[in-house]
């Protein structure tokens, strides 16, 4: 991942009495996994099984294009799949069917093969199942660039399949993208829970943390930490993964 730090700060006190649900993010947090590697071979694959309807590299354009337009941020009148939806037919005048059929392809063929560009973490599952002894809800809520078999595929590779995650966001039912408080706002809306007794756990320091502007508190983790420009919010605690493990526990 970016920017790896083997030195994690002194875990700073956490007040965990409030906390009823942990929202964890995905890549970097339970599973390693590079997105710079995983995207574009993602991308490629994807409009491979598209190559029928136009020029995969077109394709590949158009599809970035589309992510980069999710993580710039949207007014959050349409789900994150319309967006996609809307600049397949104005760019490559691309029929929802026929993505979809090109995507049921992949999924179905060439998805496994990104499997080795995903590790797991021998704590992930454990820490994730602390949370659910303590009987906190616990949300899946890693940046919704993909479908949700992408994301489901990710969480099989990881060991994490079968874990209770409600909800988990994906491009078909989310309207924003991490940083924007808007990804924050629908999730406390679908959990029907207050943002203080939220906690978004994350190595993200400006997508994750962002989570502290709409009144969740923070743990970010620095196994696989990732430093973005302009962040500029603390984490209300800080620590690899064993070390949130003696906290949950």
């Amino acid at each position: 991942m970016l920017n790896f730090s083997p030195r994690a700060a002194p875990p700073r006190p956490l007040d965990l009495a409030p906390i009823r649900a942990a929202l964890f993010d995905l890549d970097g947090t339970l599973i390693d996994v590079d997105m710079q590697q995983f995207v574009p071979a993602y991308l490629h694959r994807l409009a491979g099984r598209l190559a029928g309807y136009a020029d995969p590299r077109r394709i590949v354009h158009t599809l970035h294009a589309a992510v980069m337009t999710m993580l710039a941020g949207t007014d959050g009148e349409c789900s994150l799949e319309d967006l996609l939806r809307a600049m397949l037919a104005e760019q490559l005048q691309l029929a929802w069917p026929d993505y979809q059929a090109g995507l049921a392809a992949f999924c179905r063929e060439d998805l496994d093969g990104l499997r080795p560009l995903v590790k797991p973490h021998p704590l992930a599952r454990v820490l994730v199942e602390s949370c659910l002894a303590r009987g906190w809800q616990v949300a899946l809520a890693t940046n919704p660039i993909f479908p949700r078999p992408v994301i489901e595929a990710r969480l099989g590779w990881g060991g994490l399949a079968d874990l209770p995650f409600q909800p988990v966001t994906s491009y078909e039912t989310s309207r924003h993208c991490k940083p924007h408080p808007g990804f924050f706002t629908d999730l406390l809306a679908e959990l029907d829970l207050e943002p203080q007794t939220c906690l978004m756990v994350g190595n993200d320091t400006l997508h994750d943390l962002a989570a502290a502007r709409t009144g969740l508190s923070t743990c970010l983790l620095t196994t696989w930490r990732i430093d973005r420009p302009g962040s500029g919010l603390p984490a209300d605690w800080e620590g690899q993964h064993h070390a949130l493990l003696e906290l949950l526990r």
